[in-house]
């Protein structure tokens, strides 16, 4: 008797339908066009919100506001910082800044007006500190933190902050490391605001009678940079410098030499220029600065009181050489213009 192959019993499987293969196929690629779409939409409303709150409870991300232009998109970010929650503010985009200026340029006046503004948080002159920029890691690790919402001055409006910035001296390492500063700047989009005299001979008395009174000190024994009272400038303006013919013209093409090379640095970066003389003679520069940041206009104010004004005949105790100096120079105008 025949016996039969166990194996033969063995119906063979039926092939996989070609129908349903390509519904599998078609819901794949659904589900693959569905998550790209979801993380193009989330890299486009760039926000670095987590998505899980502390809880582990999902959290809708932020949209984008509904003014915003599509080339500012870049320069919205939503800092998450260490030390706090900024809680119901945490989807309100802060656009970053940095004021670049040179000692006794009207700085210091320009940063209160900016501070005044409810939304603005300028932290001052943070790499006056020496330490803070021994070296260029050093630099970039602070500036982190500004920008985290992690530095706090006086000025930090932190949870609400729409605009964080701070004030930066050209000879407090920007122009040493002015390479990798530049770089920073664009990858984290960086606003520069640059801010300086065009009368730097004013800018120069008043240099000589700020150092005067670190050592001096006639308010009381304490220094004063900016005052806040007539009387109190009365007292500084009461000091008239003397100053150094031979190093005046070298001095005033160093200043300006420097100033355009810092622009020239940051030429790529977006920016804004500005000179003390303008904002003065026309108030209405602080608007342009606000439209810069992109915050919402506000009549912004000082109380900051001016300390040298006047002819500088009366300010430089050797005003006869230093008008025969630069009479007949480049730098003539400086003797006669205001501010």
């Amino acid at each position: 008797m025949e016996t039969k192959d166990p194996d033969q019993d063995i119906k063979p499987s039926k092939k996989f339908p070609l129908t349903l293969r390509l519904v599998v196929l078609v819901i794949a690629v659904l589900c693959g066009i569905y998550i790209c779409s979801i993380c193009l939409e989330q890299k486009g409303i760039h926000t670095n919100a987590k998505l899980l709150d502390e809880h582990g409870v999902f959290k809708k991300p932020c949209s984008l506001p509904s003014n915003v232009e599509q080339w500012e998109v870049p320069y919205l970010h939503y800092p998450q910082p260490e030390t706090y929650n900024r809680e119901e503010c945490a989807c309100n985009p802060v656009r970053f800044f940095c004021i670049v200026s040179m000692q006794r340029s009207g700085s210091g006046w320009f940063e209160t007006f900016l501070n005044s503004h409810i939304n603005i948080s300028s932290n001052g002159e943070i790499f006056s500190v020496g330490n803070r920029r021994e070296n260029v890691s050093s630099i970039l690790n602070i500036m982190d933190k500004v920008y985290n919402l992690d530095w706090f001055t006086s000025a930090s409006k932190n949870e609400c902050s729409a605009a964080v910035g701070f004030k930066w001296m050209l000879n407090q390492g920007l122009m040493e490391n002015h390479k990798e500063i530049v770089e920073y700047f664009e990858r984290r989009r960086v606003s520069a605001i640059f801010l300086f005299r065009r009368n730097i001979l004013r800018r120069m008395v008043s240099v000589l009678a700020n150092s005067y009174d670190k050592d001096a000190k006639p308010l009381n024994g304490t220094h004063k940079s900016h005052v806040h009272s007539m009387m109190e400038a009365k007292i500084l303006a009461r000091y008239r410098p003397r100053i150094n013919i031979t190093l005046l013209i070298p001095e005033l093409k160093q200043t300006e030499e420097t100033a355009a090379k810092a622009i020239a640095y940051f030429k790529n970066t977006r920016h804004i220029v500005l000179y003390y003389e303008d904002l003065v003679n026309n108030r209405t520069k602080l608007k342009d600065v606000q439209e810069f940041l992109r915050v919402p206009y506000r009549d912004l104010e000082s109380r900051q009181v001016k300390i040298h004004t006047g002819s500088l005949s009366k300010q430089i105790q050797n005003w006869d050489e230093v008008q025969k100096a630069l009479t007949g120079t480049p730098y003539q105008s400086f003797l006669y213009n205001d501010h």
